[in-house]
């Protein structure tokens, strides 16, 4: 009895499916980078001259 492998649950993908799959999450990982790059852009840009103007120390 302690001879017995393990059943393994789960699909096997094929090749093509894991590429595709790391292409996607590449193009997810991507994307959200880019949009939190833009909205940090925004902030800077929006808060660029109040930042310049009214620092106090």
């Amino acid at each position: 009895m302690a001879d017995k492998k393990p059943i393994e649950d789960g699909i096997e993908l094929t090749e093509a499916q894991r590429a595709a799959r790391r292409r996607r999450s590449l193009a997810l990982a991507l994307a959200i980078g880019g949009l939190a790059f833009l909205f940090y852009l925004i902030t800077v840009f929006k808060m660029g001259s109040a930042i310049v103007t009214n620092r106090t120390l």
